[in-house]
């Protein structure tokens, strides 16, 4: 099968919390902190897990800093898909929006160390 993806998928282990998802026309939507685990990420998004059920077309911000480095990259998210997973909740696939390319030496420092 072809890669269709621009940029390679690098497994990550990152837990996150969400509190508030908004849509470009000002809609949004207050949550109770939800955990989300990152189990894949690439310069061009994330790839995630949660229990919580969250609609896609939404937004939400992140703060993610690897373990390999001191910078945090603070992105702007836009959830892409949703699919569930048995009992077990909902997997996502997002897209980070607008995430200068100066970043992309962390994501490349991270994949030689993988």
């Amino acid at each position: 099968m072809e890669e269709k993806r621009r940029y390679e998928r690098l497994p990550i282990k990152l837990m996150l919390e969400v509190s508030n998802l908004f849509r470009q026309d000002g809609i949004s939507l207050d949550l109770e902190n939800t955990e989300i685990e990152v189990f894949d990420i690439s310069k061009a998004g994330i790839g995630f897990m949660s229990e919580a059920k969250l609609p896609d077309n939404y937004y939400f911000n992140a703060r993610i800093q690897f373990e390999t480095s001191d910078e945090v990259i603070l992105a702007v998210i836009k959830i892409l898909y949703v699919c569930p997973i048995g009992n077990a909740g909902y997997r996502y696939g997002c897209e980070f929006i607008g995430l200068p390319s100066m970043y992309d030496r962390i994501f490349d420092d991270y994949k030689t160390i993988l």
